[in-house]
């Protein structure tokens, strides 16, 4: 598999956890946001979107949308899983990771706040903005996963594979984490795990040299 990725992408990211928890080798082929690499005649033939990240499969299909790709991993590989057994236990961690890739991660995109700029807010007003729709779906988060292990029990799962990324973000725009103890918790069990690890941004052939 060939993924099309960039190392500080909070939706490549999440592709990244789903691949390393399931164990799956694929290439990584950088495409460089902050140069316009998206939107260069290349890469639009490989998603006419112009985001990341987009996956190639083994037998050659290009998907793109990491909610799709995701799905995709999940029903091609289903061991180990990534969603539990039961449909409504299925619906409660889907709820979570709708939270963050619905309500919360599209309002803060980079178009997002491009654009935000362009109509003129400056960038206190834009740092506003985030630091609100970041701040609402935390606390959303925060009461509906569970208090101890993972999002969602000992194990990762989809709920963690959404969340995890979206804190990279958080810090990245300085949003205070104190008040959300139980996402503190999954925080901390995910920076020990081999999997999350491999799938930091710190970590990626893109990652610019320190």
């Amino acid at each position: 598999m060939e993924l099309y990725t960039y190392y500080r992408s909070t939706s490549s990211y999440r592709v990244r956890i789903a691949l390393a928890l399931k164990g799956l080798d694929y290439q990584a082929l950088p495409v460089n946001l902050l140069k316009g690499e998206q939107r260069g005649s290349d890469y639009v033939t490989v998603n006419p979107q112009g985001r990341v990240p987009a996956l190639r499969t083994d037998g050659g299909e290009l998907l793109v949308q990491s909610p799709a790709i995701i799905e995709y991993l999940e029903e091609a590989c289903p061991q180990p899983a990534l969603l539990p057994a039961g449909a409504e236990a299925r619906a409660r961690v889907r709820g979570v990771a709708a939270i963050i890739g619905c309500d919360v991660h599209p309002l803060h995109n980079v178009s997002v706040l491009n654009q935000l700029r362009q109509l003129g807010h400056d960038e206190g007003q834009v740092n506003q903005w985030i630091a609100h729709w970041i701040g609402q779906g935390l606390a959303a988060v925060e009461q509906l996963i569970g208090d101890q292990g993972f999002c969602f029990g000992d194990q990762p799962g989809l709920a963690d594979v959404y969340l995890i990324p979206q804190l990279y973000a958080a810090e990245r725009f300085n949003i205070d984490l104190g008040g959300y103890p139980r996402i503190r918790r999954v925080a901390a069990l995910a920076a020990g795990h081999p999997a999350f690890a491999k799938a930091h941004p710190s970590c990626q052939v893109d990652t610019p040299a320190q």
